[in-house]
């Protein structure tokens, strides 16, 4: 993995500081340039590892250089992610954001009957930052090479499927991809992707649906082997490997979306100086080279698009969500 030079962390610092001063060029902007004035922190509601996890550790010290501040990443997982999201919409202090799967996020309403937090309510969409197709792929030893032979493969044999978690993206797109396909596993929660990733990479389970970023280098590695990914188009750094559309799931399309959230109490101001660094640093060529160079984009939404887009979502994902049946406390 490319560190950062000290000039090219210097340079993105100084674009997203850029960005936050434009934020407040208006009159009365010198009433909130106060903000913040004591640490920042990121919660990612998932275990070390991750999509998002990895995204917050690239972004958190460029972050704490253009705000000026100490940015904090802390881990709180549990509950696919709802743990985290639910300290982060409660929270009062106005330092306290989340960093997430955004489409997860959005399922979490139709899956779950005891939700805790209304996410539509009590968080504010602050900056969309990149998204990764989701990744099908197996452990080296099944005799499958592509959607068609897994199918098949799964019909004769005990076939372990990884899930990250209980109702997360990656569930539901295995569950669709078997609904399209004919396909039979039996599904095995897990509270993180990186533990699923790992006990599919030591062959306790077989197939595992995962974010590209984080299961791209396990592929490079041939520590897994991919049978397709999620998006519409191949992407680039695997263009010789179809996409599950392609091979039979007509139509089908996943992934991640990393995106950052605030309580809604958090003032607008507050919001849009955030939003200005977060899309400045996410932007900047050397940490878009890094993403890219892991299978992910950068896709930026301001707070209003973002909001539009989770809506979007939720009402997708709750069609899935009926289909499958799948209902959890």
């Amino acid at each position: 993995m490319t560190r950062f030079n000290e000039k090219s962390s210097r340079r993105v610092a100084l674009a997203a500081m850029a960005a936050t001063a434009a934020a407040f060029a208006a009159p009365g902007a010198f009433a909130q340039a106060a903000w913040p004035s004591k640490p920042l922190k990121i919660i990612v509601p998932y275990t070390p590892g991750g999509s998002s996890d990895i995204i917050a550790r690239i972004i958190s010290p460029l972050l704490s250089d253009a705000l000026k501040t100490t940015v904090i990443v802390e881990n709180k997982p549990g509950a696919s992610g709802n743990m985290g999201a639910d300290q982060t919409a409660k929270a009062s202090d106005g330092y306290t954001i989340l960093l997430c799967d955004v489409s997860a996020l959005a399922i979490s309403p139709s899956l779950y009957t005891k939700l805790p937090f209304d996410p539509s309510k009590d968080l504010k969409g602050v900056a969309m930052l990149a998204y990764s197709p989701h990744m099908l792929v197996v452990h080296p030893s099944v005799p499958a090479n592509n959607l068609k032979e897994l199918v098949a493969l799964s019909k004769t044999s005990k076939i372990d499927f990884a899930v990250t978690a209980m109702g997360s993206a990656p569930h539901l797109a295995g569950f669709q991809v078997a609904s399209l396909t004919g396909a039979k596993w039996e599904y095995i929660p897990y509270k993180g992707g990186s533990q699923a990733v790992t006990d599919t990479i030591a062959g306790q389970t077989q197939v595992l649906m995962n974010g590209m970023l984080a299961t791209l280098p396990f592929v490079q590695q041939n520590k897994l082997k991919v049978i397709g990914v999620s998006k519409s188009t191949r992407v680039a750094l695997l263009p010789n490997v179809p996409t599950l559309a392609e091979q039979g799931a007509t139509g089908f399309e996943s992934g991640t979306w990393q995106g950052i959230l605030a309580p809604a109490n958090m003032p607008k101001a507050n919001i849009d100086k955030l939003s200005a660094a977060l899309i400045a640093i996410i932007r900047s060529p050397d940490v878009r080279a890094r993403l890219a160079a892991q299978g992910a984009e950068v896709s930026t939404m301001n707070p209003t698009e973002m909001d539009t887009f989770f809506n979007k979502e939720r009402k997708n994902w709750s069609t899935v969500v009926a289909k499958s049946g799948l209902k959890l406390d």
